[in-house]
């Protein structure tokens, strides 16, 4: 009985079985509350709208990590069903580790350890920006974030190469800037790690309000915005090329997954 109760459980926590009507509205009050919460963090910023319904972002908050807090401890609890996690020891502690529960965690614990520590204001104000992870959250429940956190994950290493690439033009774009433009403008390009603002402003064509002076730093400063401009495309490229290939993936998959279907619906 208890490992039945904990199968179901898992399923529906983890499965992803369009057919099961209880996980599916389970994942939908789970997002919309996921989704409440982003928007209590926002409304708690303006002081006006804070100040006037205090009490009630505070007791949706305690209601709010509860439920995640359960939610935790039934994912935690069921998640050796799966055969990646059949240890009882330590495939929940793999299980703890992955991604997906490193976010649920860091969601609760910002509430917990300001159980622990009551009075330690500066802990209290870092922690807070751990509420910001509640938006990450989205990403176990949209179909979407999912999508795009697996075309980041199957595209990490192209991705690591053309951030190299943008890294290493930074730091010579700087270097050559920072030589050719100093004496000229020692107040805006005082040293090479300042003179880097000025180049990631300057490759993403955002821009700030001095540019280069000396004839030969102005040859420089256009080709830094003109490579810039493509190096920074490289990761856009990438990903795009990869979420092409995996909605690609993934209508075949519903394909192969609708003509088993069929074929067990036409057998015997």
């Amino acid at each position: 009985m208890a490992d039945s109760t904990k199968t179901r459980i898992y399923e529906i926590l983890e499965s992803d079985n369009p057919n099961d009507k209880t996980a599916e509205a389970v994942n939908i009050f789970m997002l919309a509350l996921v989704v409440l919460n982003v928007a209590a963090v926002v409304l708690e910023t303006v002081e006006s709208i804070y100040a006037a319904h205090r009490e009630l972002f505070h007791l949706f908050s305690d209601i709010s990590v509860v439920i995640f807090s359960i939610e935790y401890i039934l994912r935690l609890w069921s998640c050796d069903v799966d055969p990646k996690y059949s240890r009882p020891l330590m495939g929940r502690v793999r299980f703890a580790l992955t991604p997906l529960s490193l976010i649920d965690l860091m969601v609760i614990l910002p509430v917990y350890a300001t159980l622990v520590f009551p009075t330690d204001h500066i802990l209290l104000r870092s922690l807070r920006v751990l509420w910001t992870v509640r938006l990450l959250k989205l990403s176990r429940y949209s179909k979407s974030l999912q999508t795009i956190m697996d075309v980041v994950s199957a595209q990490q290493r192209e991705l690591f190469m053309s951030f190299s690439a943008i890294g290493f033009f930074l730091v010579l774009s700087s270097t050559l800037i920072y030589f050719l433009e100093h004496d000229a403008q020692p107040q805006h390009f005082p040293n090479i790690p300042a003179t880097m603002w000025w180049a990631v402003l300057t490759m993403t064509t955002v821009g700030d309000n001095f540019y280069p002076e000396t004839p030969v730093g102005k040859v420089v400063g256009a080709l830094i915005i003109i490579l810039g401009v493509a190096t920074f495309a490289l990761p856009t490229s990438i990903l795009t090329s990869g979420f092409v290939e995996e909605l690609e993936k993934r209508r075949e998959e519903d394909k192969e997954v609708a003509a088993g279907r069929e074929e067990t619906e036409d057998g015997p």
